[in-house]
């Protein structure tokens, strides 16, 4: 996906931001129409149309979504890596979203801080469930979703490979298990899995045995995915986490390629 920082001066609302740093390129998708082009027209503008008196100094990047979190029944936070350096925004600013698929783009205020760009080089949006659709594909799309769409209509967002490495004491305690195997089966040259447990003491049921590994997630297998495209998410204990970015970081792994929710 593609977004894009615009510039604002004084408009329609009243909100001021400040200048943003510029970038290379400016999307195919974006247009830009005069207030007499918007109000002569009778359908409800989209947000590149309401937004078309807006001074822009386009800043765009391709982001990657590193985490969905539901803040309320209504309310997403959309968790966004923007590796491109000179991505930079103010508080206050919003970004244009462009998703894959998508023909209408979507306005979402930034959420986080500048100092967690800085830092993370990860921005977040808090997106309200409605019948936008931008706002429907984050609230309702996810990887299994986009290939599934690719899957039926030979189009749309072309999905990479995912491996998910799981480590828990025994098979009781492999949270979504059913469903982890069942998007394996459906999609087994896209998704794949190795369940990990530390503590088993009954019998592995026939249809998990395949993918059950007793012991611990080793370096060795997480090197085995190591290459210049993959976005590595850690989830676990901070002990697990710190343990493992450092272990990416060695391998030389860009640090922006590290997406980690620690526990406390």
């Amino acid at each position: 996906m593609v977004v894009v920082i615009p510039r604002l001066l004084r408009g329609s609302l009243g909100a001021i931001c400040t200048q943003a740093a510029p970038l290379r390129s400016t999307p195919s998708a974006l247009r830009y129409l005069t207030r007499s082009s918007v109000m002569k027209s009778k359908r409800r503008p989209d947000h590149l149309e309401r937004t078309a008196d807006v001074v822009r100094q386009e800043v765009v990047s391709a982001a990657k979504v590193c985490g969905v979190a539901s803040e309320s029944p209504s309310v997403k936070r959309l968790r966004l890596l923007v590796a491109d350096k000179d991505f930079s925004f103010k508080a206050g600013q919003w970004v244009d979203f462009f998703i894959p698929g998508v023909s209408v783009v979507g306005g979402f205020s930034i959420c986080s801080s500048p100092r967690l760009l800085e830092q993370e080089r990860m921005i977040e949006l808090a997106v309200k469930h409605a019948n936008h659709p931008p706002a429907l594909w984050i609230h309702n799309q996810h990887a299994a979703d986009l290939l599934r769409e690719r899957a039926s209509k030979g189009q749309g967002y072309e999905m990479g490979t995912v491996r998910l490495l799981y480590s828990a004491k025994d098979t009781s305690e492999l949270l979504f298990k059913k469903n982890i195997l069942d998007l394996v089966n459906e999609f087994p040259e896209q998704i794949a899995c190795s369940l990990h447990v530390t503590k088993q003491t009954t019998q592995i049921t026939a249809d998990l045995r395949p993918y059950i590994t007793e012991g611990r997630i080793t370096q060795k297998e997480i090197r085995d995915h190591i290459s210049k495209e993959t976005l590595f998410y850690i989830c676990g204990p901070p002990p697990m986490t710190d343990f493992f970015s450092k272990e990416l970081e060695s391998s030389r792994v860009p640090r922006e390629h590290i997406c980690f929710e620690k526990w406390w």
